[in-house]
């Protein structure tokens, strides 16, 4: 048997350049804007214990499954599915239901693009000196309004364009090697500055004093199971393909595993870069997605040496959107070659152009708010339930684990089939039940 993958588009050269790609795809927005402010309000310390329970169990049986699919089906999303369904003599139904989760890739990263367009003008502003000058609420509200950033949103597209037509080893593993790295290099310095800031100690209080008594808060293990469920990128789609561009030596819930101690790391380091510098100035800690905005390049404004600070920080938060969203649109471009027959540059263009043609008309922020909200609420999580299922109980347990085991040298036990087909599957159910109910746990 071979241990080269086998997929036209190619594959990883190494196990290392597969979990960095996987971490670029986990790592995104949400660990820097959401995970701080949850950390700190669910009682800080204590909040880990439910949130590493969490991604422990989801990393190890959930990203495990979807790497899994991938190498064994030797495709994407609609391929993955069909393989599953057609071992039921129902491959139609498979493919039918593959789009869910592949539109739910689709849909974030149109959204997505248009708030990296945002990271992208904030960083030019910063470059420029503009950001430092204005009114961070005014130099905001200017892009995020009906076509008030074309240029910018556009030039985030074209990039993970021109970066996909590169290929799978030359492109998204290259690019995930050298931007990732730097994320977490810029955001160590950036932790490390902060902390020499006066009234930083509050914001690391915030974070780390224990409130014990959260722990007996149901909403605290809600918060914490839709942050480590979304924060892993579990979507039904998105990690499918990358496991199809694996090589058969490659121990699956071990590079599992490490992707999720590492997207760990990185929401952390977030964490103490955003929260210390918050509480420094004496701004809202729950500022959410304006917090990148509009709290922190006012902390820009008020620091020394502030410019190179927010030069610093959008590089990175750029770093960490762009990589996830290669991720977005690679699983729509593998899907679309072999469903379509489509060559990969035809591919690439068509996911391009709808993304931006799509996202174009809702650069206001009153648009791509729903819009998001009705992704990651409704088609998202139901994607994830579609793969867990598809892969746990209409593939079954037998032949995945069979895949599962490649690349080992210890036996995959009998408790990871029982654990991922009764707990894994209906959290995921919850997950998308409490999502409808809370509006947003993710």
């Amino acid at each position: 048997m071979t241990h080269e993958s086998k997929h036209k588009n190619g594959g990883f050269s190494s196990s290392i350049g597969f979990v960095i790609a996987c971490v670029g795809s986990a790592v995104g927005l949400g660990n820097i804007w959401m995970f701080p402010y949850r950390l700190g309000q669910y009682g800080g310390a204590a909040f880990l214990i439910p949130y590493l329970l969490f991604v422990f169990l989801f990393g190890w049986v959930g990203l495990s499954a979807e790497f899994a699919i991938g190498r064994l089906a030797g495709t994407g999303t609609i391929g993955s599915y069909e393989y599953c369904f057609n071992a039921r003599g129902k491959k139609k139904v498979g493919s039918v239901l593959s789009w869910i989760p592949l539109m739910g890739s689709l849909g974030i990263a149109i959204g997505y693009a248009v708030i990296l367009g945002w990271v992208l003008n904030s960083l030019a502003g910063a470059l420029s000196g503009t950001l430092m000058h204005a009114e961070p609420a005014q130099f905001f509200a200017e892009a995020a309004v009906s076509f008030g950033n074309p240029l910018w949103h556009s030039l985030v597209v074209l990039i993970v364009c021109l970066i996909l037509m590169i290929g799978v080893a030359a492109g998204i593993e290259k690019v995930s090697k050298v931007m990732m790295p730097l994320f977490f290099v810029l955001f160590l310095g950036l932790a490390a500055w902060v902390g020499t800031q006066p009234g930083a100690i509050e914001g690391y209080r915030f974070l780390l004093v224990p409130d014990w008594s959260k722990l007996l808060e149901p909403y605290t293990w809600v918060m914490a199971m839709g942050q480590a469920f979304f924060s892993l990128s579990i979507t039904g789609s998105g990690m499918i393909v990358y496991g199809a561009y694996l090589k058969k030596d490659v121990d699956i819930p071990k590079a599992s595993l490490r992707t999720a101690i590492f997207d760990t790391l990185a929401a952390m380091l977030s964490a103490f870069v955003i929260m210390p510098a918050v509480f420094a100035y004496g701004l809202d800690p729950a500022a959410g997605p304006g917090l990148m905005f509009i709290t922190l390049p006012t902390v820009f404004q008020k620091m020394p040496m502030g410019q190179l600070f927010a030069i610093f920080f959008f590089v990175s938060v750029l770093f960490a959107g762009i990589t996830s969203l290669i991720n977005m649109f690679e699983a729509v471009v593998e899907s679309w070659q072999n469903h379509f027959k489509l060559n990969r540059k035809a591919a690439v263009l068509v996911c391009s152009a709808i993304t931006l043609g799509v996202g174009i008309f809702m650069e206001a922020e009153t648009s791509v708010g729903p819009w998001m909200d009705f992704i990651t609420i409704v088609v998202v999580p139901i994607g994830a339930v579609l793969g867990a299922i598809s892969i746990y109980y209409v593939l079954g347990w037998d032949k995945i684990r069979a895949e599962l085991q490649l690349g080992r040298e210890k036996p995959i036990k009998n408790s990871f089939g029982i654990v991922a087909k009764r707990l894994y599957v209906p959290l995921t159910i919850l997950v998308v039940l409490l999502g409808f109910y809370f509006k947003g746990i993710g």
